[in-house]
């Protein structure tokens, strides 16, 4: 059994190494400065040129807006479920947010198509809104995690100095618990930023400038490698795997920040003790 279950966890680091592999290779190639710094365009035969500097700059406006909307409801969240609710609610919420992380993502955006673009046209709003919602559930149970780590000494020395128990939760349980929920802001942003089908029902309709308006509907990465993967032209099919190379590289290197973050945050609760 240990060498199936060693044969497994190979198994599962080969696939990660093969999809690495291969979007390296003939994303590579593609990479140049202008990739980041030109819009896209056509040339004078109908070919397309160009980079993706708009998509780069909406990617960048779409997730921090999403991060923006689902950090504090999140921490909110989590809060109030490991300080403050009866057990009872406790459970129902996580189920709830267990719920909601399980919703298919496509589901997603076309509530947001029917609540926010209906009526309105396509907005990136709209697309953070999508967004934001894959975010909440993953910051808000990461967060309750290392809440429940805190050790309740602290709690308990910070009450008996005579503060109260929401004083207590701003001044000694969340500065102490920090680290833990910037990892899981990290994990999760990292994780929306690749999602395509919030985006494909609510801001696939962009322009080719660039814009920092999330009231307009603007380009994103997700959105380069879906169209142009599709595209006969095989300038726009390299483009494609350079933009999936690019956001591979954003997710990789958010999931390893992030897990440091955690390993040391650990360390510190650890300590605390």
């Amino acid at each position: 059994m240990e060498s199936l279950a060693t044969l497994a966890a190979l198994a599962a680091v080969a696939v990660l190494g093969m999809v690495i592999y291969s979007v390296a290779r003939r994303g590579a190639p593609a990479l140049s400065l202008d990739l980041f710094t030109k819009l896209p365009g056509v040339d004078p035969f109908g070919r397309p040129t160009g980079g993706i500097e708009n998509s780069i700059v909406g990617t960048v406006v779409i997730t921090g807006v999403a991060t923006a909307i689902a950090v504090p409801v999140g921490v909110l969240v989590a809060i109030y479920n490991a300080e403050f609710a009866s057990p009872r609610v406790a459970d129902a919420v996580r189920l709830l947010l267990n719920l909601l992380a399980g919703v298919p993502t496509i589901v997603l955006g076309v509530f947001m198509f029917g609540l926010l673009v209906i009526g309105r046209g396509q907005n990136a709003f709209a697309g953070s809104c999508g967004l934001a919602m894959v975010i909440v559930p993953v910051i808000a149970r990461s967060t309750e995690e290392v809440l429940a780590l805190v050790p309740s000494s602290l709690r308990e020395g910070s009450m008996a100095l005579g503060a109260s128990r929401s004083r207590t939760m701003l001044t000694v349980v969340l500065p102490t618990a920090v680290g833990g929920i910037v990892t899981g802001t990290i994990i999760a942003v990292a994780r929306a930023a690749g999602e395509t089908a919030p985006l494909l029902f609510t801001t696939a309709l962009f322009a080719s400038a660039v814009s920092f308006d999330p009231r307009q509907a603007l380009g994103s990465l997700p959105l380069v490698i879906f169209f142009d993967s599709e595209q006969p032209s095989q300038f726009a099919q390299q483009q494609a795997w350079a933009a999936a190379l690019v956001l591979m590289v954003v997710v990789l290197v958010g999931a390893i920040a992030g897990r440091l973050l955690s390993l040391r945050t650990r360390r510190q609760i650890e300590k605390a003790r």
